[in-house]
C-alpha cells in the first residue's frame, strides 16, 4: 500500500512533538510515564485517518489512547482529526502545538508491536477494518493471525481485551477460527452491528460509516484475554444465568 501526500509531511509530523511519537521503542515499559498518568492505556492498531482514536479521546477522559499506523500521510491526516474532535482552533499551523493528555499518534509498524509496549503495558487493542489481505498466501499478514494475536497477548495486562469490527465476512470467519483456535473466550459476536440502528454512543471509523451508510453488514466481536478479564466475565454469566432462572421460575409460579 502506498499513500501519496503533500510535500512536507514528515517535517509537519515533526512539529508535533506533544501528539506524535516518531521513537516508539524508547518508550517500550515507559508509556504511563509519558501520558503522566496510571490511567489504563487503549491502542487502536491501523488506525487509519484517526477518526475513531481521536473521538474516542475526546469520550473517555481517563483513558489514554495510541493510534498506531506505519505511513506518515496517516499520521498526519489523524493530527487533523484530533484537532477537529478536540475542537482545536489553530492560526499559524507552522507554530502550533497539539498537546492532548490522553492520545498520542504511533509511527510504527504493527508488525513489530512487542518492540513498542512491554509485557501487559496495553488494556485495550482495537482492530478496526484491517486489511483483510483475502488471498490464502498472504494469512499471516491478517492482524488476528494467531502469530499477531500471540503479540497481543503479551502486551495486554490482566483486564486485556481484543476489539474487532470489519465489513469484511472472510477476515471475521477467520479470525473467530483464529481465536477459538487459540482457545480463547469471545463475547458479543455480531454479524451485522447496526442491524437495529447506530447506537447514539458508539464510536465510528470513518469506513464503518461508509460501509453502514451502503448498508453492508458490520461485523463485530470482543475477545478476552486477561486473566481478571475473562473471571468478571464468567460472573457475569453466572448472574445472567441466575437472573433468567429467578425469572423462569416467577413465571412458572404465576
Amino acid at each position: 500500500m502506498r499513500l501519496r501526500g503533500r510535500k512536507g509531511i514528515r517535517e509537519d509530523i515533526e512539529r508535533q512533538k506533544e501528539l506524535v511519537v516518531l521513537n516508539a521503542k524508547d518508550y517500550k515499559g515507559k508509556w504511563s510515564e509519558l501520558f503522566g498518568n496510571n490511567n489504563p492505556i487503549h491502542a487502536e492498531l491501523g488506525m487509519g485517518k484517526g477518526r475513531f482514536i481521536s473521538e474516542m479521546s475526546k469520550k473517555y477522559p481517563d483513558i489514554n489512547f495510541i493510534g498506531v499506523d506505519m505511513y506518515d500521510e496517516l499520521i498526519r491526516k489523524a493530527s487533523e482529526k484530533a484537532k477537529v474532535a478536540h475542537e482545536i482552533t489553530v492560526e499559524n499551523e507552522e507554530d502550533a502545538v497539539l498537546n492532548i493528555p490522553n492520545l498520542r499518534l504511533m509511527l510504527f509498524n504493527i508488525e513489530h508491536i512487542e518492540e513498542a509496549f512491554a509485557e501487559g503495558e496495553l488494556e485495550r487493542v482495537y482492530l478496526n477494518f484491517s486489511d483483510p489481505w483475502p488471498k490464502k498466501k498472504h494469512a499471516r499478514r491478517r492482524l488476528t493471525h494467531p502469530g499477531f494475536v500471540a503479540k497481543y497477548q503479551q502486551i495486554l495486562n490482566a483486564k486485556g481485551e481484543i476489539h474487532l469490527k470489519t465489513d469484511s465476512q472472510s477476515l471475521f470467519e477467520f479470525s473467530l477460527n483464529s481465536f477459538a483456535d487459540m482457545g480463547l473466550r469471545m463475547r458479543n459476536i455480531s454479524l451485522n452491528l447496526h442491524v437495529e440502528g447506530i447506537h447514539p454512543d458508539h464510536v465510528m471509523t470513518e469506513y464503518e460509516t461508509k460501509f453502514a451508510g451502503q448498508g453492508m453488514n458490520i461485523h463485530r466481536c470482543e475477545v478476552v484475554i486477561g486473566q481478571e478479564a475473562l473471571s468478571t466475565h464468567q460472573e457475569q454469566l453466572k448472574q445472567a444465568s441466575a437472573s433468567a432462572l429467578a425469572a423462569e421460575s416467577k413465571e412458572s409460579a404465576e
